[in-house]
């Protein structure tokens, strides 16, 4: 595996259809998933020579916390259904590398489920439904598990149609098709391992909402759930009820960035949500140097969407951001080779980031500025 394409290809052999392309695809025309991509690969950096940069240094802080790399595991829907336990394998490979996990709401394995199988603190993302007693539950559970801070996406009040989903009728689990059963039949390893695994369903969802035991009224929950009243008067809520740190995931515009940063989160994500939201949007790294100059001194700048090398890292990292959250990157890994390969995932990334930045002369991530690109 010398690259996350080499991962890729692996998963989408190992992981049936209609979760790989859950993970891979984005909504309507995916204009926005290709414009991730694109205007990452078309920025160019600028190659220094002749400088000693014999001893490197990668790591940095991520909301005050040391970090080895300056990357943190986005929150992916249905890890557990990639492989088997994915949540908590996910975890475990962020944990050993000495970066942050984000567990998300829609997970397979609960928040009680990871937090007891790795022993130490990870990140929350939370939706925010109508149903505000039950997130409120929500966030005492994550605050119980010791979670160290919870990100809030923002981006979501109405979902984004993806075209594979409703073609390959997804569901978890899957449900019991011709189709369905035959491309899990070429994929022993993968049913091995969700067959091994501790859930099969929503685990933060299923059986602490009352009459929502069963998969199919627990996906109809799910989807009536989403609210579109959700305002930054809930934001304010969120904060009241979290002890924690506070982190906004879904900001593009500067205008939302300036009230984001009023709003006492220790930090934002520029995103767009993967390509999965707002078909049209702009990609998240050409949306990034504005938000960074409009609140990059008042409130911690990450960055999400399209990051699939080290490079991908460093031209972020040029543009303003402090950190990159990766999502497909490992989730590649996840489905190939389960922990093993979200280790790899990491260790790819960093090996390539440290390798660019000794090409663009640099010796650690103090380095990395504007003067690092050559071409917009």
């Amino acid at each position: 595996m010398t690259c996350i394409e080499d991962l890729r290809q692996v998963a989408r052999r190992r992981v049936p259809r209609a979760f790989f392309d859950y993970a891979e695809a984005g909504s309507y025309s995916q204009q926005t998933l290709r414009a991730n991509r694109s205007d990452l690969e078309h920025i160019k950096l600028r190659q220094r020579v002749l400088v000693d940069v014999s001893q490197r240094e990668l790591a940095t802080t991520i909301l005050g916390e040391k970090v080895a790399l300056p990357l943190a595991l986005a929150p992916i829907g249905l890890c557990g259904m990639q492989h088997g336990d994915g949540e908590i394998l996910a975890c475990r490979a962020a944990q050993a590398a000495g970066i942050p996990f984000t567990l998300s709401t829609m997970s397979i394995c609960s928040i009680e489920d990871v937090a007891q199988a790795t022993g130490k603190p990870f990140w929350f993302q939370l939706y925010v439904m109508r149903d505000r007693g039950f997130i409120k539950a929500l966030i005492e559970r994550a605050a119980a598990a010791k979670c160290s801070a919870l990100v809030l996406t923002v981006d979501l009040q109405v979902l984004g149609q993806r075209h594979c989903d409703v073609r390959n009728g997804m569901t978890v689990p899957p449900e019991i098709k011709l189709g369905n059963v035959i491309d899990i039949a070429t994929k022993p390893l993968w049913a091995l391992s969700i067959i091994k695994g501790k859930r099969k369903t929503f685990g933060n969802l299923a059986g602490h909402v009352k009459g929502m035991e069963n998969v199919k009224s627990l996906a109809q929950w799910t989807n009536s759930q989403f609210d579109p009243t959700l305002s930054w008067k809930d934001v304010e809520w969120v904060r009241s009820v979290w002890p924690g740190k506070l982190i906004l995931k879904g900001i593009l515009d500067v205008e939302d960035a300036k009230t984001a940063a009023k709003t006492g989160a220790a930090a934002l994500i520029v995103s767009n949500h993967g390509g999965r939201q707002l078909d049209g949007a702009p990609s998240s790294i050409s949306a990034l140097p504005k938000v960074v100059e409009a609140v990059g001194d008042q409130i911690e700048v990450m960055v999400d969407g399209g990051i699939r090398t080290g490079q991908d890292v460093l031209r972020a990292l040029a543009l303003g951001a402090r950190s990159c959250m990766i999502g497909r990157s490992y989730i590649y890994g996840l489905g190939a080779y389960g922990q093993a390969g979200v280790a790899k995932a990491i260790e790819v990334l960093g090996k390539e980031l440290d390798v660019t930045l000794a090409l663009c002369g640099g010796k650690s991530l103090r380095d990395i500025d504007r003067k690092m690109i050559a071409q917009l």
